[in-house]
């Protein structure tokens, strides 16, 4: 039977093979993992996660924030603009759904979470920006970090990889 509006047949599941694995992901916390019937996992291996990130209300701004929050702006073009810090990367769009933004998150790993938050902090970038929100350095289960609000609502946890 056909899926409502698009004409296609549902594609039958892979049959599993083997027990579930009890890995941890990046964070150390426990997932399960199972293999499928013909797929190879160094098939699936990715290189890197690229994110669009959106501006909220005021694009040249935020541009301006990342920039001041030591990213690099690689290119622009038409309304996006692509930013570089060490391995870190992410497209920033012009695009601004306060609703989308208010729950979307992205981690950024440092490499000593202390040091970058006390050279963030003396730059009153949430007086430069207003909207822009940081909480200092917090514990949580899946380790330390510092959590900033950016122009659009998004959130970032930026911690340190241990």
């Amino acid at each position: 039977m056909p899926l409502a509006g698009h004409g296609l047949r549902p594609t039958p599941l892979r049959r599993r093979v083997g027990r579930p694995q009890l890995k941890r992901d990046p964070l150390g916390i426990h997932t399960h993992s199972t293999m499928h019937v013909g797929t190879d996992v160094k098939d699936l291996s990715a290189k890197s996660l690229l994110p669009f990130v959106p501006s909220g209300k005021n694009y040249e701004a935020s541009r301006r924030l990342f920039a001041d929050l030591g990213f690099e702006e690689v290119w622009e073009n038409n309304g996006y603009a692509g930013f570089r810090n060490g391995g870190a990367e992410f497209i920033l769009q012009r695009f601004d759904d306060e609703h989308f933004a208010q729950n979307f998150m992205v981690r950024l790993n440092v490499d000593d979470l202390d040091r970058w938050w006390e050279t963030i902090s003396r730059r009153g970038l949430d007086q430069t920006y207003p909207g822009v929100r940081f909480s200092g350095p917090t514990d949580h289960p899946w380790g330390r970090e510092v959590n900033l609000i950016d122009l659009a609502g998004v959130c970032w946890h930026i911690g340190q990889r241990e």
